[in-house]
Formats: structure tokens, C-alpha cells, sequence
């Protein structure tokens, strides 16, 4: 099958490369961006080596498909559906790869067997135009809190999984040297919210998908809804239900009441869940900053206006 990169994947892989370069081009040597370059050049070879060793037969590649790895829709030598992603290594596909093996298909969607070559994995095939949010809000919210309910399990004995708070330090320190004049006062609280959380006792530390919203959870057949594409980490669950809070941040925004929604939302995903609010209120703050001030860097002005104002009323 002859095809190119998607280029929604494109436009990523080299909006990540750019921020990692203080937002400005990396030079031409530089390691990273010649690891994304060097993926994206062999990326065809790569797809078609893994159908071959697998003996799949594809159906077609997933457009726009996701921001850091590509997924088609395969069937095996036995015509069983499935979906082949292949990733690049700065998106962590062994990471991901041992998170969906511990989840063993608990909440998450299941690793298959197959020969497939390193930086590919092999799905059992969900409905990736069906994802949890194609539900009235109230439904598809309750559905997401019920797989995260599954997801949130002891990480495997001696794990490798990065913590959230190395995660979010480095987050702290992007933020810092990307603030402008506008977002100044907003990374301020951001950073101080940070600090209180992990000198406060966070509570059981679990296996979390990282990355969790909507979006991320797929109709299937053996259960009704299942995560996919996790960016796992080691923390408190509430930092997993901060993403969640801003869903469909472009409606709330829109709405006259938009600031009560959310911070209504804040309170009942974490009785829903029975967290502490304020913990989910903080993590939820800090990430909406983060994403913000990320957005921003990248030249996505639309997008880090919206998750800003969302950030202010938290």
C-alpha cells in the first residue's frame, strides 16, 4: 500500500520539535529533530515491513489519525480485525506498549500477538469513529469515569513509568520560560497550585493513562467503551481527571455559564471518583495553563486563548 504520513502527525512531530527548541526551528544537526526526520523519511518502509512480518492485510490508514503515531486498520492472516500504530521513539510506543499489557484489556484496549517490529504494536480493533464523546455530555462523562475507574490499578513491581511529579517539573520549568506578559499571573498561580499538591499527601499512587479525555476512549464490542493511545505515568488521580474536566473546552467557552459548568464538573468528577476536589481543581488549573502556554509557543493562538480563559476559572 502506497501512502503518506498523515499531516496531522506531520505538523505535530515538528510542532514538538520546534518547542523543544524554544519555539524557534532546531538547527539542522540537531539529534532530536533528525530522530523525527529520520522516522518520518522511513516510515513507509516501517508500515510495510510490519504488515509483511505480521501477514496483515490493510483496510485502510486512519486520517486525520492521531498527533504522535499512526494507526491503520488491518485484518490478520485469519481475517480477524485488528489495528497495527506505529509510533516514533520519542512517543514512548514500549511505554505505552507495557501499560496496555498490564491493563490486560481491563478498561483499555488489548495488545495482540504478532511479529511486528519494534515502535509498532498490534490492537484488537475498536471503532475509531465511535469515540465516548459521539454521547450527550452527561452520558459520555459518566462512561469516561467509569473506564478510568478500571484504569487506575498498582503499577507493576519495579516499573519504569515516569511520576508526575518529574513529569510536571519539567512542565514547570517549559512554563516559566515560555510565560508572556499576558499569562504571567496564570503560570504564577499555576506553579504555586504544583507546589501545594506534592507537598500534600496525594493519596494512593496508581498506574493512569496520562492523557485521558474523551477522545481517548473507543466503542468496542467485548465492552462498551475502552482507552486507547495512553502516555502513562505513576501519581494521584486526580492529576487523570484534570484533563477530563476540560472537555469540549471550545463549548464551555462559548456558553454564558460556562464557569459554573466547569467548575461544577471539578466537583462531581471528584465525588464521582471520590477524590478530593481541590486537588482535581489544582491539577486541572495547572494543566490548562501548561497546555495553554504550550499552544501559544507552538503559534496556535485559537487554542491557548480557549484554555486560558478556561484556566482563569478555576
Amino acid at each position: 500500500m502506497v501512502f503518506e504520513a498523515p499531516e496531522r502527525l506531520v505538523r505535530a512531530l515538528a510542532e514538538a520539535r520546534a518547542l523543544a527548541h524554544g519555539g524557534s526551528p532546531p538547527a539542522g544537526d540537531a539529534a532530536d529533530g533528525a530522530v523525527d526526520d529520520e522516522w518520518l523519511d522511513a516510515l513507509p518502509g516501517l508500515f510495510a515491513d510490519a504488515v509483511a512480518r505480521a501477514g496483515l492485510s490493510v483496510e485502510r490508514v486512519r486520517v486525520p489519525g492521531g498527533r504522535s503515531s499512526l494507526v491503520a486498520l488491518v485484518r490478520d492472516a485469519d481475517g480477524t480485525p485488528a489495528a497495527l500504530k506505529l509510533a516514533p521513539p520519542g512517543a514512548g510506543p514500549e511505554r505505552e506498549r507495557a501499560a496496555l499489557e498490564h491493563w490486560a484489556g481491563v478498561g483499555a484496549v488489548r495488545t495482540l500477538a504478532g511479529p511486528v517490529p519494534p515502535g509498532a504494536m498490534l490492537l484488537e480493533r475498536l471503532s475509531p469513529d465511535v469515540p465516548v464523546r459521539s454521547l450527550p455530555e452527561a452520558k459520555s462523562m459518566l462512561e469516561a469515569v467509569g473506564v478510568l475507574r478500571r484504569l487506575w490499578v498498582a503499577p507493576p513491581v519495579g516499573h519504569g513509568f515516569e511520576t508526575v511529579a518529574g513529569l510536571t517539573g519539567r512542565q514547570a520549568a517549559q512554563m516559566r520560560a515560555g510565560a508572556d506578559a499576558q499569562s504571567a499571573d496564570l503560570v504564577d498561580a499555576a506553579l504555586a497550585a504544583r507546589e501545594e499538591l506534592l507537598a500534600g499527601p496525594p493519596g494512593d499512587e496508581v498506574l493512569l493513562h496520562g492523557t485521558f479525555r474523551q477522545s481517548k476512549v473507543l466503542a468496542g464490542e467485548r465492552t462498551p467503551w475502552l482507552a486507547v493511545g495512553p502516555d502513562p505515568l505513576v501519581g494521584e488521580g486526580a492529576f487523570d481527571l484534570a484533563r477530563l474536566v476540560r472537555d469540549r473546552v471550545e463549548d464551555l467557552v462559548a456558553a454564558p455559564s460556562g464557569a459554573g459548568v466547569a467548575r461544577r464538573r471539578v466537583r462531581r468528577l471528584a465525588e464521582a471518583l471520590e477524590l478530593d476536589a481541590e486537588r482535581v481543581r489544582g491539577w486541572a488549573l495547572f494543566r490548562a495553563v501548561e497546555s495553554g502556554v504550550r499552544a501559544h509557543r507552538a503559534g496556535r493562538t485559537a487554542d491557548a486563548e480557549l484554555t486560558l480563559e478556561f484556566a482563569t476559572w478555576l
